[in-house]
């Protein structure tokens, strides 16, 4: 590919006045403008936005630079598709030695390294243009040249236009190129996940605490230890995101390091913080609009200077290789959701030791939902009540995590929320605003949450409006929901973005620390966009600070066990009370259960199997929850305890394991889900959606309303895979109603099921019909089975993989038939009685290529076999079964119906079975002629096993398919297919 033309005059204009580009004059915006941005024009990016893109869907992002010192804290470009973040470029004036210079280089570094997703970045200066690998931990040590992948020089860029191109042009990242060049250079060596090193390091700042505040503080119990680390570590980290986002001033915490008493001055930024933000976070003093009580704990503490300076040193350049202005939001909570897996103790000595929460350790760890799953779930709840809505019916929307952790649910349904208003208001609101419609005008307020009522909207007691001014909606005293930022980005103002959180989102957790972390979660989210003047402005003009108090809206308890669980523990102790965390929903949600609950509950629930719960809690599950029985789930639980606060026509999006689709014991689970919802979307994952678990999982969306010709979108695919491409296969609810335990089969065909329905339609179960009955079990084989038989009671004996289609091949073992001593001996033996042998059945082997079985009337006893019979019928009723189990119809039942490699009982019992009506002529004779059919193959089979020549076998084995033909058709009269129903049986059979 040849340099445009433009990339060739770019070069000579900048080889013509290269010393005075060079000189310090020349700055970095003018560089932008003049080279940067056409330089990226060419290679295909709409970095000017010409298309007119949303906000969410801009190929460019210009970063709003924030000066620190001499440093920029914010990346100068961000190159995207479809809103998805590809890769950073970071511009420095042509007077800096890219090639040789430390700082530029671990600038850049920091910024994709701690972005997680990038791991390409660009330094360049025109002059140079240096390509580094985001995905290696950067080090203040690091040369210059640690993790460059590529250098060139202007002179180059002719030359070696093609290469750039393939790697950075848009037409090329769309085409997958990009990530190819990614993989290929994947280090080796030296890569570490920002979330896991940022888990490393306040683990470290947790166990120094901890113990360094144990013992300077020694009356502290075990709650108020972990409240005290738990809460100085949240404080510290949400000060140090707010000056890297620009909203405090850059080193605010840094110059606690000047001077001793580090955490008494602490306390008094915590305090000023709280004058800012009113988040419960630093809460120290009574509040008449909080509904928690303040922290009187941690303002006194002791704590040394030396464990506060080694924490704040490790959050600032050049110790600290994170850049929290670009950390995506789901990072922080995933490093909290593993870091709140552990918990401190105390000694009896009071030391203070870390260790991982009981729960925590009987499930193996703790799995962060991963992001594309938790927008995908967003998307297909929150997102469907939003469609066709307005900001005033959005208003009242209440969403719920009932189980949110570090608040990773509730961060992407309000992300959700932002979005969709920010868009609404810039399509809706704009328009009319610049159209010279006033701020009072009905057609401007109707728009807008509360029908106008600026009071309602805002829950203030002041009226707001918007006033256009050279195309631009500006923030003032009377303001509208969005203003035009610089660069004419709109955004939500934070008065709007407080009143969306505190109106729609809400969540409950047992862990009160959790709880905090979403809290902390939310408010960042809060003040995503913000700064230190406009906030300082805020706080001025509106009297008002700039948080919400998220007391009413996340609350810790649990979920699922109300305070009558004391009614039958009434000796419970307060430790007792205070580990079981009893939740009223009607009186902690009051105003919410009063009008009919939550309009839509997300989440990832815990996986919990019944053995690992504590007796009283396992106790009050089997009285209160239908679907929590034996060898569940506890998130069978989390499923459906929301029945109770779900309003009806809500929606419900959990990721749970996929035991629930098909495993017997969640069959009560699969009748709720059938009879009382309308099931919309089943994902299933084949691998590991959640990293180092060992756990597949699954995607389940429905509403709570009973089903009415419901569709499912079903789908099964790999873990990574895109979401949003995935072909979905429609598969009516009713299928799964009239299943075998209402497994959903989720490979299941619509034409295959209608086949078999058509069977169930003319049949009897076979259960219904005859005795089924298992083989031997001895419970010592080598006691009681010989090759050696010496008295009556020993009797000739079939294992399964003795019994074949029609024929039977004895092998010479018997078992020793003596029920007694057999129970004597083991109490896992169950030999059954001698009836269920000692009569003609029906052998059906429990293992091996499917549905097959044969007609014994020799009186074989049997092990890992199954037995059908019935004293009372004659032998040509049971060949006439035979015939029906062993057809190719049948088979084609089975195997699209069970997913299992053994035949089970209750599986071979719900098959469906012709019955014959002997008052019925023409049924008659096709039982009739089953019976000969039947009797004629057992003949062959036995011919077969006795045949001595090749000719001989193959005469037999051409009668043999001939006569399973045979068999196969009159199967397909007596249940009346059609053609068309054959050719789909016939082509599944092969």
């Amino acid at each position: 590919m040849a340099a445009p033309k433009q990339i060739e005059e770019l070069v000579e204009r900048f080889e013509r006045n290269v010393e005075s580009y060079r000189s310090g004059g020349y700055n970095e915006t003018q560089l932008r403008r003049e080279f940067i941005d056409p330089f990226f024009k060419a290679l295909g990016w709409d970095v000017d936005n010409e298309r007119g893109y949303a906000e969410a869907y801009k190929d460019v992002v210009h970063e709003d630079a924030i000066k620190v010192g001499s440093t920029v804290k914010a990346p100068d470009y961000c190159f995207r598709i479809g809103g998805v973040r590809k890769f950073f470029v970071e511009a420095k004036k042509p007077s800096v030695n890219l090639k040789d210079d430390i700082s530029p280089a671990f600038q850049l570094r920091r910024y994709s390294w701690s972005a997680k997703h990038l791991p390409l970045g660009i330094l360049t200066d025109f002059e140079e243009l240096a390509v580094y690998d985001g995905r290696i931990k950067p080090e203040k040590s690091d040369r210059a040249s640690k993790a460059r992948v590529k250098y060139l020089t202007y002179k180059e860029y002719v030359d070696r236009w093609d290469e750039i191109a393939s790697i950075f042009s848009r037409e090329e990242v769309l085409k997958g190129s990009f990530d190819r060049y990614v993989e290929s250079t994947r280090a080796k060596r030296g890569t570490a996940e920002v979330d896991a090193a940022f888990l490393k390091d306040i683990e470290s700042w947790r166990d120094e605490l901890a113990r360094n505040i144990a013992l300077r503080n020694p009356d502290l119990t075990t709650r108020e230890l972990n409240f005290a680390v738990q809460r100085t570590i949240d404080r510290i980290v949400f000060l140090r995101i707010c000056e890297d986002r620009g909203i405090e001033k850059y080193g605010w915490l840094q110059s606690l390091l000047e001077g001793p008493r580090i955490y008494p001055r602490l306390v008094e930024l915590f305090i000023r913080a709280d004058e800012r933000y009113n988040s419960g976070l630093f809460a120290f003093a009574d509040d008449p609009a909080r509904k928690e009580p303040p922290d009187e704990l941690t303002p006194s503490l002791e704590i040394d200077d030396k464990i506060l300076k080694e924490i704040i040193k490790d959050l600032y350049y050049p110790d600290s290789p994170y850049e929290f202005s670009v950390v995506p939001p789901e990072i922080l909570g995933q490093v909290y959701e593993q870091f709140l897996g552990k918990v401190i103790s105390l000694t009896a000595g009071h030391r203070a030791k870390v260790e991982y929460k009981p729960e925590v350790r009987k499930a193996g760890g703790v799995y962060y939902t991963p992001a594309y799953i938790v927008e995908y779930i967003v998307e297909n709840t929150v997102g469907k009540l939003l469609e066709g809505q307005t900001p005033a019916a959005v208003s009242d929307l209440r969403i719920l995590d009932p189980a949110c952790g570090s608040g990773s649910f509730l961060i992407g349904a309000y992300q959700r929320l932002l979005d969709w208003h920010r868009d609404w208001y810039v399509n809706k609101l704009v328009p009319l605003l610049e159209a010279g419609h006033p701020a009072s005008s009905k057609e401007v307020a109707l728009l807008l949450p509360g029908g106008g009522d600026a009071a309602s909207r805002a829950g203030r007691g002041r009226e707001r409006g918007n006033k256009i001014k050279k195309g631009r909606a500006e923030p003032n005293e009377n303001s509208f929901p969005i203003f035009q930022a610089k660069g004419g980005e709109w955004k939500l103002t934070t008065e709007e973005r407080k009143r969306i959180l505190l109106n729609n989102i809400y969540g409950v957790d047992i862990d009160p620390q959790a709880v905090e972390v979403t809290k902390l979660s939310l408010h960042l989210k809060v003040l995503e966009g913000e700064s230190e003047e406009t906030l300082s402005k805020q706080l001025k003009l509106f009297q008002e600070r700039a948080l919400p108090d998220l007391g009413e809206n996340v609350k810790c308890g649990n979920s699922l066990i109300g305070w009558d669980i004391l009614e039958s523990n009434p000796g419970m102790s307060e430790e007792e009370i205070e580990r079981i965390n009893p939740f009223d929903w009607e009186r902690e949600f009051p105003d919410i259960m009063g009008r009919g609950g939550f309009d839509a509950v997300i989440g990832n629930p815990p996986y919990v199997r019944p053995h690992n719960l504590e007796p009283e809690v396992k106790d009050y599950f089997w009285g209160h929850y239908s679907t929590f029985i034996r060898k569940s789930d506890l998130y069978c639980c989390f499923i459906e305890r929301p029945f109770a606060f779900l309003k009806n026509d809500g929606v419900f999006g959990y990721i749970v394991s996929n035991g629930w689709l098909r495993l017997d014991s969640f069959e009560e689970l699969r009748r709720l889900l059938l009879y009382r919802t309308s099931v919309q979307k089943i994902i299933d994952f084949t691998g590991h959606v959640f990293q180092d678990a060992n756990v597949k999982a699954s995607i389940l969306i429905f509403a709570k309303r009973a089903s009415s010709g419901q569709i499912i979108d079903a789908a099964t695919i790999e873990p990574n895979s895109n979401l949003k491409t995935i072909r979905f296969k429609s598969i009516p609810q009713n299928s799964f109603i009239d299943s075998y335990k209402n497994i959903f089969d989720l490979s299941l065909e619509i034409e295959q099921e209608n086949i078999k329905q058509k069977m169930r339609n003319r049949r009897s179960r076979l259960g219904d019909l005859f005795n089924i009955s298992f083989g031997v079990k001895t419970g010592d084989d080598s006691k009681f089975l010989t090759y050696s038989p010496n008295s009556p009671d020993h009797k000739p004996l079939l294992r399964g993989e003795d019994v074949r289609r029609y024929s039977i091949k004895f092998k010479g073992e018997y078992v020793w038939y003596v029920p007694d001593k057999m129970r004597e001996h083991r109490k896992t033996a169950r030999p059954g009685n001698s009836e269920r042998f000692e009569q003609p059945k029906v052998l059906i082997r429990d293992t091996g290529d499917g549905l097959q079985g044969t007609f014994d009337s020799e009186n074989y006893y049997v092990k890992d076999v199954l037995v059908v019979s019935d004293s009372g019928k004659k032998d040509d009723i049971l060949k006439y079964l035979m015939g029906i189990l062993n057809s190719k119809l049948m088979r084609f039942y089975y195997e699209t119906s069970f997913p299992t490699l053994h035949v089970q009982r209750d599986e071979l019992a719900s098959l469906p079975i012709r019955t014959i009506d002997f008052s019925d002529h023409q049924d008659v004779a096709r039982h009739d002629s089953m019976v000969k059919l039947v009797e004629n193959m057992l003949d062959l089979h036995r011919r077969l096993a006795e045949a001595k020549t090749g000719h001989e076998k193959t005469l037999l084995s051409r009668q043999i398919e001939a006569t399973d033909r045979q068999i196969d058709d009159l199967v397909y009269q007596l249940y009346g297919l059609t053609e068309e129903e054959i050719a789909i049986v016939e082509d599944a059979a092969r």
